[in-house]
């Protein structure tokens, strides 16, 4: 049996994980993987800027460093910033998957240029950050955003007959005028509305979550993984430094 581990960048109580394992829901596996969620012991709130970016990059390593010593066999990142990845890459040899990534290579396979659809303005600069990083400006038609402050925890339950309609309509905007053949849900935690946008767009619509799983899977049934030339090993690893770090700010009252 194959074991995935997936890190949620937020330090959640066992609902706001429930929350997150929902996600499987929405796709079929072979009966030879399963899935572990795994919350940060302290991170950012929003992932709304820079500083945001740094601590969830640093909670989400924490908690991946010993995917491999605890017996898994890939991780995925369960965010569309991709926090940590690199970081997680260099220490493990099993593949290590974020969704920004898969969802910007995965709709080039569907189409040559692809919108993000968001739930909030203060996101759009971690997509504007990993389309530079990962090369994707051409590509990327538009950001466009509903502009409704996300909950993090609790997601867009209670929200859906507000939130579907006006995501429908910014990818539709995305499509009509921005030029997108392809359209990517900007964050795991707007997964809710993927049946809904797939339903009334026609276009594809990425789910970034459940497209990293997928992929975690085909990784291990092909028995690839990330190549140790883009991603050396540290010649000096400090894994107790990082868990110590962690650990402290687990007990301070900014968790």
């Amino acid at each position: 049996m194959a074991k995935v581990l997936v890190i949620v960048p937020f330090a959640f109580d066992d609902d706001g994980i429930q929350n997150r394992r929902s996600q499987l829901d929405s796709v079929t596996f072979g009966p030879d993987i399963e899935f572990d969620f795994r919350g940060v012991k302290a991170g950012p709130a929003l992932l709304d800027s820079y500083h945001d970016f740094l601590l969830s990059d640093l909670a989400c390593f924490e908690a991946a460093i010993g995917a491999q010593d605890d017996g898994y066999d890939a991780v995925c990142i369960d965010t569309i910033s991709d926090s940590g990845m690199n970081a997680m890459r260099s220490v493990l040899d099993i593949p290590v998957i974020g969704p920004g990534r898969a969802s910007y290579l995965m709709a080039l396979m569907m189409g040559n240029r692809f919108s993000i659809v968001t739930q909030w303005d203060g996101w759009i600069p971690a997509y504007k950050k990993s389309a530079q990083e990962y090369g994707m400006n051409d590509r990327l038609a538009s950001v466009r955003s509903i502009n409704v402050m996300p909950d993090v925890a609790n997601l867009l339950g209670g929200k859906e007959e507000v939130v579907f309609p006006l995501l429908v309509e910014c990818a539709t905007q995305c499509i009509e005028e921005d030029g997108a053949e392809v359209i990517l849900l900007g964050s795991t935690t707007m997964h809710q509305a993927h049946g809904h946008m797939t339903e009334n767009l026609p276009v594809p619509v990425i789910n970034p979550g459940p497209l990293t799983y997928k992929m975690a899977e085909m990784f291990l049934g092909l028995g690839l993984t990330h190549s140790r030339k883009a991603y050396p090993k540290p010649s000096v690893p400090k894994p107790n430094m990082v868990h110590s770090m962690m650990g402290a700010a687990a007990k301070s009252s900014d968790a």
